[in-house]
């Protein structure tokens, strides 16, 4: 039997790849496993693209959401380089004492844009998702020299919440015009109801007052924005409030917004081996009514229901129902806090859960 293995990361546990080596090593029989992880712009897009093209991985110096130097790099894959926001301004840079959108930056991801430029490219895809911050891009397009300013033409502290007084941008992004593309499955806006501040703003450390508070400085810094770069409608543009609204700096800027699932999946051939596949077998760390909204395991499950083939979701946590999962194409649905009894354990021990599972399904559904 042909078994396609194509998860995604587990959110502060494992990486996409990691995943795929408990399953694979949990598996007990002789079947041909196919090793596919994925990425839909958040954690791991690099890790994943890089196995996938045998690009060139370059190391480059920057800054987590609060100043603080970490380690980032870029895929270079001939003129297209390759770049992962989380790297500079991932949650899991901050532990949850530290987290605060009102003053976290995305100053770090300006660095790593500025690099792939320097390195040559002419295309820049980004990675957006997992972010710690609401800035809007903001401190990303202080790092390419256009820092928001007030209406007396001082620089704004980072963060997002002193947005509201921005006024204008005080340069011109340093790009050498190039292409942007911002890789993302989430398709919020910007502003309002479903946009950034409200949807992801709380997962963040965001106070309901910090909410409406980020929310009306974004939607004063998009104003700003359209009216730098001549754009119309910034608030309400699907993608633009990926990654705490640097989706809305990116289309500003000229980006287009494509399918972080989409692009990865393109690049490890996954349409070729899901038409080879006995049996689909992807997952993610919380398995939840977000996860069936274009990220990667509702990609991957309508993809299976569409060829007829059984698709099984593993996952930290479940808190889908079985018909709402059953309808997304999801045969059957494993989790480590059901397996171990114990949201500790499922924390602590993923790879051995993932282990222990994957040999309890290959006794079941391997021929």
């Amino acid at each position: 039997m042909r078994v396609l293995i194509c998860p995604d990361k587990f959110a502060g546990t494992l990486s996409a790849p990691e995943v795929v080596e408990a399953v694979v090593a949990g598996w007990t029989k002789p079947d041909e496993l196919v090793r596919r992880p994925l990425s839909d712009g958040g954690p791991g897009f690099i890790e994943v693209l890089a196995e996938a093209t045998g690009g060139r991985r370059i190391p480059v110096p920057t800054v987590d959401p609060l100043g603080r130097p970490v380690e980032g790099e870029i895929l270079l894959v001939g003129p297209t380089a390759y770049v992962e926001s989380a790297h500079a301004c991932g949650l899991h840079l901050l532990t949850p004492e530290e987290r605060d959108p009102n003053s976290a930056s995305s100053y770090g991801l300006g660095l790593l844009l500025m690099a792939a430029v320097e390195a040559g490219a002419t295309e820049v895809v980004i990675g957006l998702g997992g972010s710690a911050v609401n800035d809007a891009g903001a401190g990303m397009l202080a790092a390419l020299g256009a820092p928001p300013v007030d209406i007396a033409g001082y620089a704004l502290p980072y963060g997002g919440a002193y947005l509201n007084a921005a006024a204008s941008l005080g340069g011109t992004p340093r790009l050498r015009q190039v292409s942007l593309v911002a890789a993302t499955d989430v398709d919020n806006p910007l502003t309002g109801l479903h946009g950034a501040s409200n949807v992801f703003g709380p997962q963040k450390g965001a106070s309901r007052e910090d909410v409406y508070r980020l929310d009306a400085a974004l939607e004063q810094f998009a104003g700003v924005l359209e009216k730098a770069f001549g754009v119309e409608d910034l608030q309400q543009a699907p993608g633009g409030g990926a990654a705490g609204g640097i989706g809305a700096a990116l289309i500003a800027l000229g980006g287009r917004v494509v399918s972080g699932i989409g692009l990865v999946s393109t690049a490890i051939g996954l349409e070729r081996e899901l038409d080879a596949a006995d049996l689909v077998i992807t997952g993610e760390g919380s398995f939840d009514h977000q996860s069936l909204r274009g990220k990667v395991v509702a990609g991957i499950a309508n993809a299976a229901r569409d060829r007829g083939l059984p698709c099984i979701v593993l996952a930290g946590r479940n808190e889908t129902g079985y018909r709402e999962a059953a309808s997304a194409g999801v045969t059957e649905t494993y989790s480590l806090t059901e397996h171990f009894g114990s949201t500790d354990t499922a924390m602590n021990e993923p790879a051995r859960g993932l282990r222990e599972l994957s040999e309890r399904i290959s006794e079941q559904w391997s021929r």
